[in-house]
C-alpha cells in the first residue's frame, strides 16, 4: 500500500497548528507570519504580506485589518502614492514578533529532532516540491 501523504500531511499540519495555538495563544500562525513579513520589511504593503504568506490579497487585507484593530501593526500613508498604505509594527507588535520568533525556533527544534541533515534535506525538498506542484502557476 502506498503511503497516504495527503492524510499524513493534513494530520501533521493540524497537530502543529493546534500545539502552537495551545502553547502560544496570543497570536495565530497567520498573525506571526504578518509580524515576520512586516518586521523584516518595515513599510511593507498588504500585497507584500500576501505574497510573503502565499495567500490571496483579500485574506491578507482582512488579516491586516484585524491586526491594526489589535494594535499590533499600524498603517501609514505612502509618501509617493496617496492610495497606498505602508505597514509598520507597533511596540506591541514588535514584542509579539520576538515571542513568535522564539516559539517558531522551539517548534522547528521539535520538528527536526531525531533526523539527520540529509534526511531533513529530503523533507525540505519534498515540501518545496509539494508547494510548487500546487501553486497557482501549476493549476490546470
Amino acid at each position: 500500500m502506498r503511503t497516504r501523504f495527503v492524510y499524513l500531511l493534513s494530520i501533521a499540519h493540524r497537530r502543529v497548528q493546534s500545539w502552537m495555538q495551545a502553547e502560544h495563544p496570543d497570536a495565530t500562525a497567520a498573525q506571526a507570519g504578518v509580524l515576520f513579513v512586516v518586521g523584516a520589511k518595515p513599510g511593507a504593503l498588504v500585497g507584500d504580506v500576501a505574497r510573503g504568506l502565499s495567500m490571496g490579497l483579500p485574506g491578507a487585507s482582512g488579516l491586516v485589518d484585524r491586526m491594526v484593530e489589535s494594535r499590533l501593526i499600524e498603517r501609514r500613508p505612502d509618501d509617493r502614492d496617496g492610495r497606498s498604505w505602508r505597514l509598520f509594527l507597533t511596540k506591541s507588535g514588535e514584542a509579539m514578533r520576538v515571542v513568535a520568533q522564539a516559539a517558531t525556533a522551539e517548534i522547528n527544534d521539535r520538528l527536526v529532532a531525531g533526523f539527520t541533515e540529509s534526511e531533513l534535506d529530503v523533507v525540505a525538498r519534498w515540501l518545496s516540491h509539494v508547494g510548487n506542484q500546487f501553486s497557482k502557476e501549476n493549476r490546470k
